[in-house]
């Protein structure tokens, strides 16, 4: 039992072999149609289509003009990714503690490490469910901040109505294989700004605009563009994306359910005001499980687990360079210890979910 399956078969995307025809690989018109349904899905007045997550979140602080002496709040237990996006820019990465109950940054803390030099705040919306973005817009509001939402997790979850990606400054979506959606490698950043929208779109494409027929190169850009063949993938799961989180949620609600009671074991937090979308199913295992010896155990009757997620401020690159001791965000390094990604996907089977919680139960 693999972590996660891709709900994409080959021939739900027929027009990948009328892409590979027209010998017209990039720039096309496919990747034109996919920007349009996501914006029109989440409802943003922009979506500009980008090789991943990364460059979407790359490209969205620097519409904000973010660099060297700024500060962007992030919450230490994420993929590196989020991250490093800030790195690129020269900027400063700050690392905020999270709530051990929905594993998404602690707001208490985003206020005691707000400073002069602050100048974005970026949620992560962890495996699914919305940070608390009431409060996280309250705090923005009050100091002046960015949002950048990195919703790399969450196309088509909401908090409180409305969806995630589309409550900050910018929001920035991937399509890595583990997504709700994949195109393989891709990613979208969304906006109702039109500036930032306009920059973005020059910067992923080397800085280019187009002028009296000729092209200029106004700005030092990137080659961040999605390809043709990658967003025939992504527009073939847009057609069932509704249903791809309804399948998601309920094999989630089952598992819950056949998990429920193991003192050793928490269970994801649901917000009855949030729609969790459950990119990944992460459990946190007793302070006094062993979790390789359980993962091993596991994966010897063939069922694939992951770690949760990392605590950023514990791995080498961060600890060297800003002097980072493991004590000093304690919530996201116990989570980075006891965290574990059990198998969850929309085709999961009645017998496969059952399978998987009798495992996970008899182990512990």
């Amino acid at each position: 039992m693999r972590i996660t399956y891709p709900d994409l078969y080959f021939d739900e995307v027929p027009d990948l072999k009328k892409v590979i025809d027209s010998g017209w690989l990039t720039k096309g018109p496919y990747v034109e149609e996919f920007e349009r349904m996501i914006k029109n899905y989440v409802g943003a007045k922009y979506a500009i289509a980008v090789s991943s997550g990364t460059a979407a979140l790359h490209l969205a602080l620097i519409s904000l003009n973010i660099s060297s002496g700024d500060e962007v709040i992030v919450p230490d237990f994420t993929f590196v990714a989020t991250a490093n996006a800030v790195e690129y820019t020269g900027a400063k990465p700050v690392f905020a503690d999270i709530d051990l109950k929905t594993l998404n940054i602690d707001v208490e803390d985003i206020k005691k490490k707000i400073t002069d030099k602050t100048k974005v705040i970026m949620p992560v919306h962890g495996f699914g469910q919305s940070a608390n973005m009431g409060e996280i817009r309250k705090i923005a509001k009050e100091h002046n901040l960015f949002i950048v939402e990195d919703a790399a997790c969450a196309l088509g979850a909401k908090y409180k109505g409305e969806f995630c990606g589309t409550m900050g400054d910018l929001g920035c979506f991937s399509f890595h294989p583990r997504k709700i959606l994949t195109t393989a490698e891709g990613g979208i950043v969304v906006t109702n700004n039109d500036e930032h929208a306009k920059l973005i779109e020059r910067l992923r494409d080397h800085g280019s605009i187009k002028k009296d027929g000729r092209v200029y190169f106004n700005h030092c850009g990137y080659n961040y563009r999605l390809s043709e063949l990658h967003a025939v993938l992504g527009i073939a799961q847009m057609k069932k994306l509704d249903d791809i989180i309804k399948k998601r949620q309920e094999a989630a609600r089952k598992l819950s359910t056949l998990l429920s009671g193991i003192e050793s074991l928490q269970l994801p937090e649901i917000d009855k005001d949030y729609q969790h979308i459950f990119q990944s199913y992460i459990v946190l295992l007793g302070e006094g499980i062993d979790r390789y010896e359980f993962m091993t155990n596991l994966k010897g009757k063939d069922i694939e687990t992951v770690v949760g997620n990392h605590s950023l401020h514990s791995q080498p690159f961060y600890k060297n360079k800003y002097g980072y001791k493991d004590s000093d965000i304690p919530n996201s390094f116990a989570a980075a210890e006891r965290s574990v990604a059990l198998p969850l996907y929309p085709q999961m089977t009645e017998e496969e979910i059952n399978l998987l919680a009798e495992t996970v139960r008899n182990t512990l």
